[in-house]
């Protein structure tokens, strides 16, 4: 293997000694050092293609300018496309970004908590999956810096950004009542995460508001671990038993996914047997028979806001820890 070219290396080739090598590299003092010297530093230095020790660089400044991205599934179009948002904002700031992908799952998040703890990151955005309280508040007591996304615990006091998940909800279902509907069903996933229940409850008290007689047995809670099959026989409960809904409102784009595919197999007119709509969208509702309606949040200030607050926080700014909530878009479209 090639040997790793030192700073020894450059300073002997332009004949000078390792301090003075440091200070032109490092961009330090150099009003007070000849051009000409310096010239020939970096002249040699791009000959020997020389490249600075990271590492110990960010030992010595305390800062290795980058950031943990920890998102619940990489797969799902929301964390995809706000991790692409934040890892451009992060890059024009001068920060590396590393992302993981918690996959639902609290033992791997802090898994990767503790990979990128040892890796000296300079601070953490976070969308936390059910049951990691525990380790976001040691993360947090460990004086890191952290920010949380999209998700958030009621008892951790943390920067949160997140988006009304309760308003959309219950704009959605008033749009699907505005059309005159009068039997929606729900299919929401079993969770305690607050945000996913905000949305069943913006959902409950649209209903209850506009009138519509609330029936339990119009929200069906789908065990992620066995999404395709649940969803299908709630689907098939919905339409064809006693149920027999007009609307059906998915509480995730990962729930609206199953469904679709389920949908497509069955004969039914849409919107006017059966109106549609989800939160979030996703590409692959193309191919879907017909444009479905759906509520898109706002990814790129959810983004920029989680950098500005990151950002401060490693710089040390007094910033208030008061949660910001964004307002969400209903995208009205064929299917409702």
């Amino acid at each position: 293997m090639k040997k790793k070219v030192s700073i020894k290396d450059v300073a002997l080739k332009a004949g000078v000694s390792t301090a003075l090598v440091s200070y032109v590299l490092n961009d330090r003092h150099t009003n007070r050092i000849n051009k000409l010297t310096a010239e020939k530093i970096k002249s040699a230095a791009k000959e020997l293609n020389y490249r600075p020790n990271s590492i110990a660089q960010s030992l010595k400044a305390k800062k290795t300018h980058t950031i943990a991205l920890l998102v619940a599934d990489i797969a799902n179009p929301f964390a995809s496309q706000i991790a692409r948002i934040i890892e451009d904002e992060m890059s024009n700031k001068g920060y590396l970004i590393l992302i993981g992908s918690s996959d639902e799952k609290v033992e791997k998040l802090e898994q990767l908590i503790n990979i990128f703890q040892d890796r000296q990151v300079d601070g953490f955005i976070i969308a936390p999956v059910q049951g990691s309280e525990k380790c976001i508040l040691e993360l947090a007591n460990s004086q890191v810096p952290v920010v949380l996304i999209d998700r958030y615990f009621n008892n951790i006091d943390l920067p949160v950004i997140t988006t009304n998940n309760y308003g959309a909800s219950y704009q959605a279902t008033e749009h699907l009542i505005k059309r005159g509907k009068k039997n929606i069903g729900l299919l929401a996933f079993e969770t305690e995460l607050i945000h996913l229940n905000e949305r069943v409850n913006g959902y409950k008290r649209a209903v209850s508001d506009k009138g519509l007689i609330s029936k339990s047995e119009n929200i069906k809670y789908i065990n992620e671990a066995n999404i395709d099959r649940e969803v299908a026989k709630a689907i098939d409960y919905f339409l064809f038993e006693e149920a027999k809904i007009d609307a059906l409102f998915f509480a995730t784009n990962k729930l609206a996914l199953s469904g679709l595919k389920k949908l497509m197999t069955v004969d039914i007119k849409i919107p006017d047997e059966l109106a549609l709509i989800t939160f979030d969208e996703s590409e692959a509702f193309d191919i879907f028979k017909v444009p479905v309606s759906h509520i898109k949040q706002p990814l790129y200030e959810i983004a920029k806001e989680a950098v500005e607050l990151i950002t401060g926080l490693i710089e040390g700014k007094n910033l208030k820890i008061k949660p910001r909530v964004y307002n969400s878009k209903l995208i009205i479209k064929h299917s409702s």
